[in-house]
């Protein structure tokens, strides 16, 4: 029997609907959904690939454990005793800090990944704790935590109605955007121009996005910051700045105008390779526009200055009166964000609570840098023990952090490892325990994370399409199990997590002065929690407390999950509103324009303004059918345009004496590959690029079709060394390499 259910596309950031096709228990087709609140039928073809990814024969059916060196088939129960076994014995011997946790990328794509990880790293009660984020957008959160005083208040730009977008380091029409949820933001872009509107693109690379744009900025790799520095300095110089009503809200503006002095077009052209009168142009033509958005993203993240690039965006946004306003960029309001507090000062964000046993990275939100992971397992020092066991979920650090040869030496030294994954990958295959979770369409789908960076406010969830296969178990189930396996609860009833997690929730609401379950009872309200399960009570419980929820029957009408079921499309909440000065939790209730962590760094960028690569440097790519490593053992996503090739620019190409097709041998300061060199006028000379994800060649692996076309690792070129301070991501762009025929 062939029926159709609704499905929210967990395969990137823009979060479409979609219609699946589905005969028996077999997702046959994938559609958008036109009736979707957000999307309206935009699909990408890793949407409508979503039948391929969902049964792909590769996925893990039951748990993995190790026995006589040999990962084997077990039950659900055989795996979680092996959890117990290995765990806990290690942390009573050695302490908690011995144990660490990564998680990955797909982590903010499943409800699971969402709920449960503060909960496992609660249990643990460890601070080796690793995730995606210092590979990607920590600089992001950092600025905003110095800025706003909060690390998770990222304003987004308002795409549908802004007269002028800069964009910096983001390909969108590739990526489908990031940091900024928009389903169809190609087709957004489009409506921009059509309107009448500007679109400036910065990016060594020629991307489609960059072909689209009206003004392409063909930027030297790395020098984000100092155009940044030099578009705000002329906005300050030539009393271009006019921050209207948000004056109100900003300290630090004339110690700003100081710092950048020095930082003048003529300074920074040489180092950024572009002309000092353009840069002038730019910063005329954003502070002429009626409104304007600055978003920049991973091209600016990951580089050496990636923090203060990220903060010098929003100084941008302010300097022009855009930040917080129509058209500018806004801060999301997410249905399951916590009631919005009273306005007033907060504690503020502080770096460096702790730091890596090793190196001595400071900490960032919480997390150290994973490019560190493997010095904190293989070396020894006077500090404290080594890490000994590792807990990763839905990571594959061998290929996404740098150094992998490295990493996948010490992974097979630990003590004990486990591993939450649906594939036997570079990582997993370490692993003493595997625990794969149901393939998408088996799991719910809420979008906890991604809707608090979304272009429009709405809410939408959506059940499992069809039921657990005989023998899986939900992740939610997975989490549970194995934060008892770890605390030692093994054997108690996975539902008292979800239980206890509820119950210390509304014990924080309840004394919470203005929340709408102040001085209620905690029993009482629990009681009045509908759902299937312990996620879906969890999820009920965070709409009625958020901004936008009933409140427990104190404001009716407002949101519940009955209410949210009833409208299978979504519910849209509205366009993207003003919120200052609200969001701010900064110590003194104000924007702190210029943060004393960042003061301290701009030496550092001076320096760089005589900076110049003696050679050629690398930049990453992303491809439209391509998400990091776990989407290339998809056929349908894979081979065509989307294939691990080197761009360079034909001069550099006729100078090495390379041709088209040819292979090429790529080192830096980590190792070496060899790839294949694809010849193209859409970069700039002196910038080669290789895209991420790949290097699918380790043996023990279990992806048929990813290791027939394996690809090189980009990460093995870099060693680790070089991370931004501030936040501790590591570069990934901008770094030297050099090139070498293969004969």
């Amino acid at each position: 029997m062939t029926r159709t259910a609704l499905r929210i596309c967990p395969l990137c950031e823009a979060t479409c609907g979609l219609t699946l096709t589905i005969e028996g228990a077999r997702v046959t087709g994938a559609r958008g959904d036109r009736d979707d609140v957000f999307s309206r039928g935009f699909l990408c073809p890793k949407g409508a690939s979503f039948g391929a990814l969902d049964a792909d024969p590769d996925r893990l059916r039951v748990p993995l454990v190790r026995r006589g060196g040999r990962l084997r088939e077990a039950s659900w129960e055989e795996a979680f005793t092996a959890v117990a076994d290995g765990v806990r014995p290690l942390i009573e011997r050695y302490g908690p800090q011995t144990v660490g946790v990564v998680l990955g990328n797909p982590n903010v794509h499943t409800v699971a990944g969402a709920l449960y990880p503060p909960l496992l790293l609660g249990a643990l009660g460890t601070r080796a704790v690793f995730t995606a984020s210092t590979l990607d957008q920590m600089p992001k959160h950092v600025s905003s935590g110095l800025l706003f005083g909060d690390a998770n208040a990222i304003p987004v730009p308002d795409l549908d109605r802004t007269d002028h977008l800069l964009v910096i380091g983001a390909n969108p029409l590739e990526s489908n955007g990031s940091l900024c949820t928009a389903p169809d933001f190609p087709g957004r872009l489009k409506a921009l121009k059509a309107r009448g509107g500007t679109l400036t693109v910065v990016d060594p690379r020629r991307t489609r996005t960059a072909r689209l744009a009206d003004r392409h900025l063909a930027i030297r790799p790395g020098t984000d910051a100092l155009l940044l520095a030099a578009v705000a300095h002329v906005l300050l110089a030539e009393d271009l700045a006019d921050l209207g009503p948000l004056a109100a809200h900003v300290q630090g503006l004339g110690e700003l105008r100081a710092e950048l002095a020095e930082f003048t077009p003529e300074a920074v052209a040489s180092a950024c390779g572009l002309d000092a009168a353009l840069i002038r142009t730019v910063a005329r033509e954003l502070a002429a526009a009626p409104t304007a958005a600055v978003y920049a993203r991973i091209g600016s993240c990951t580089v050496a200055h990636g923090t203060l690039a990220s903060w010098l965006v929003d100084v941008l946004n302010v300097l022009t009166g855009n930040l917080d306003r129509p058209g500018g960029a806004l801060f999301p309001l997410a249905a399951t964000a916590p009631a919005p507090r009273p306005a007033g000062p907060g504690h503020g964000f502080v770096l460096g609570r702790w730091r890596s046993r090793v190196s001595g990275h400071p900490e960032a939100k919480g997390e150290l840098p994973l490019a560190a992971l493997a010095e904190e397992i293989d070396t020894a020092t006077a500090e404290g023990e080594p890490l000994r066991a590792l807990i990763t979920v839905a990571a594959n650090p061998v290929l996404s952090a740098p150094d992998g040869d490295r990493l996948d030496k010490a992974l097979a030294s630990l003590d004990f490892m486990v591993s939450v994954d649906p594939y036997l990958g570079e990582t997993a295959r370490h692993a003493h325990v595997v625990l794969p979770p149901p393939p998408p369409a088996q799991s719910p789908h809420h979008d906890f994370a991604l809707n608090t960076l979304a272009v429009r406010n709405q809410v939408r969830y959506t059940r499992p399409a069809v039921p657990l296969e005989p023998g899986r178990m939900a992740e939610s189930e997975i989490m549970a199990r194995l934060i008892l396996a770890v605390s030692g609860g093994h054997g108690t009833d996975p539902a008292t997590v979800d239980a206890t997690a509820i119950r210390q929730t509304l014990d924080r609401a309840v004394r919470t002065p203005h929340s709408p379950a102040h001085g209620r009872d905690p029993g009482e309200l629990a009681a009045l929690l509908t759902g299937a399960d312990g996620p879906e009570r969890r999820l009920d419980l965070m709409l009625r407390l958020g901004p936008y929820g009933d409140g427990f029957g104190a404001r009716p009408g407002g949101l519940t999950l009955d209410r949210l079921l009833a409208h299978p499309h979504g519910i849209d909440l509205g366009p993207l509103r003003p919120r200052l000065p609200q969001p701010l939790k900064t110590r003194s209730g104000a924007v702190e324009l210029l943060p004393g962590p960042i003061a301290a760094d701009l030496p550092r960028l001076r320096r760089a303004l005589a900076d110049r690569p003696a050679g050629l440097v690398l930049v990453g790519r992303r491809h439209l059918r391509s998400n990091n490593s776990w989407m290339h053992n998809v056929p349908a996503l894979t081979g065509g345009s989307n294939r691990c090739t080197l761009h360079l620019h034909p001069e550099d190409a006729a100078r090495l004496g390379l041709r088209d097709g040819a292979a090429v041998r790529v080192k830096g300061d980590g190792g070496e590959v060899t790839v294949p060199a694809e010849v193209t006028e859409d970069i700039r000379p002196g910038v080669v690029s290789l895209p991420h994800g790949w290097g699918h060649d380790r043996p023990g692996t279990r992806l048929g079709h990813a290791a027939g076309d394996p690809g090189a690792n980009v990460n093995q070129l870099l060693d680790g060394r070089l991370l931004d301070p501030l936040s501790g991501n590591a570069v990934l762009n901008g770094v030297p390499v050099a090139l070498t025929p293969v004969r």
